[in-house]
């Protein structure tokens, strides 16, 4: 193998280790196991994650463009922390993007449209009826995964890639916390029922009625939040 060759191999070599750590570490992030907050020390992370330090900074590096770590001048990685009113602030904001694209995409889209958003809500829904309260831990990935694509198949026909870009950004931004609401057992919800009323307002071709299930839908996940620490407070009380 001649040199450029072997020098393509090992840096793509080097990429899936720095994928592979990330996805690791965003995983342990998003399920608490590395909690809000915690120090992020390199000379651990390397022996748990079993990578280089090199690597290992990279995959961190990542993760600090993704908001989930933050990089301390001369002190380091913390994971990013968490916070009511930070939810609140992203909830507002997300809000205001998604329920546009939504609308957008209603006018925009066509038959390919529709059946890309049938099937994604089908997907979608084979997860929430085998959810229980007793399981529910289970299925939270998988979730996660197919209510990602049941919302990006919602505003798949909207025109701004801006509007989707930012989409992107805030649901993922959104993934820690509505994960600690999914999997709370607090404050009551029917989330199948809420995407099931959205996807009939969408299809149906009545932006207003759906732009109002969406904003009402990712408000839900708030509400539960709020009343989740509201409780906790009383119970420490």
């Amino acid at each position: 193998m001649n040199n450029s060759l072997l020098n393509l191999t090992e840096a793509k070599n080097a990429r899936s280790m720095v994928e592979a750590a990330y996805g690791l570490i965003r995983a342990d992030i998003l399920n608490g196991v590395l909690a809000p907050g915690e120090r992020l020390r390199v000379e651990v992370l390397k022996d748990r994650y079993e990578v280089g330090a090199s690597t290992l900074r990279e995959a961190l590096t990542r993760l600090v463009g993704d908001a989930l770590v933050t990089s301390e001048e001369q002190r380091g990685f913390r994971v990013a922390g968490i916070s009511l009113q930070d939810f609140a602030d992203l909830t507002r904001t997300r809000k205001l993007i998604e329920a546009e694209a939504l609308a957008q995409s209603i006018i925009h889209g066509d038959e390919e449209w529709e059946a890309n958003l049938v099937a994604a809500f089908h997907r979608l829904s084979k997860v929430e009826q085998a959810r229980t309260p007793e399981n529910i831990a289970l299925y939270t990935d998988e979730f996660e995964v197919r209510n990602r694509e049941f919302h990006r198949a919602l505003i798949g026909a909207c025109p701004s890639r801006w509007l989707m870009q930012f989409q992107g950004i805030l649901f993922g931004q959104s993934e820690r916390y509505r994960r600690i609401s999914l999997n709370s057992r607090g404050m009551p919800r029917d989330v199948h029922s809420e995407h099931k009323a959205i996807v009939e307002a969408a299809l149906a071709r009545d932006a207003d009625r759906a732009r109002k299930l969406e904003e009402e839908h990712i408000e839900k996940t708030l509400e539960v939040l709020s009343h989740l620490v509201v409780t906790l407070a009383e119970v420490q009380d």
